[in-house]
């Protein structure tokens, strides 16, 4: 006489366990959410105090001059010259992109100048200062 077990027979699981999939979906989310601000402010300057209007990031190119006269394209150091360089590339290729000068306040004005007018001269027509906003409490 055969005996019964109530045990289920060995059958295979066709489902996929998607608990350890959406642990690291929310781990690398929460990696770039954190990383993501450190990496657009890349290079640290104290921008000077103004007001104006909010200015999308997405299409254009950042040139940061940080306090010691160093000029960075987006985060990467370069001498004036291949920033000139790269500015009239730009000029030719989009001379409608959106240029965003970075520029630390406690550099000498004629630094932030030498940056517009090599954009100018390649032909960039769309710059912008990039500023910190004013408090609340300004005028």
């Amino acid at each position: 006489m055969a005996r019964k077990s109530s045990k289920p027979a060995n059958r295979t699981i066709s489902e996929i366990n998607v608990t350890p999939l959406m642990d690291l979906t929310f781990l690398l989310l929460i990696t770039f959410i954190i990383t993501f601000p450190l990496l657009e402010q890349g290079i640290p300057v104290q921008l000077p105090s103004g007001r104006a209007a909010e200015l999308s990031e997405d299409a254009g190119r950042t040139i940061t001059v940080d306090e010691h006269g160093q000029y960075y394209i987006d985060a990467e150091p370069v001498s004036f010259e291949r920033l000139a360089e790269d500015l009239h590339a730009w000029g030719q290729a989009d001379p409608s992109m959106p240029l965003l000068v970075r520029a630390d306040e406690r550099i000498a004005y004629g630094n932030v100048v030498k940056v517009l007018r090599s954009a100018y001269a390649a032909g960039l027509s769309r710059l912008a200062l990039v500023t910190e906003g004013e408090s609340a409490s300004s005028p």
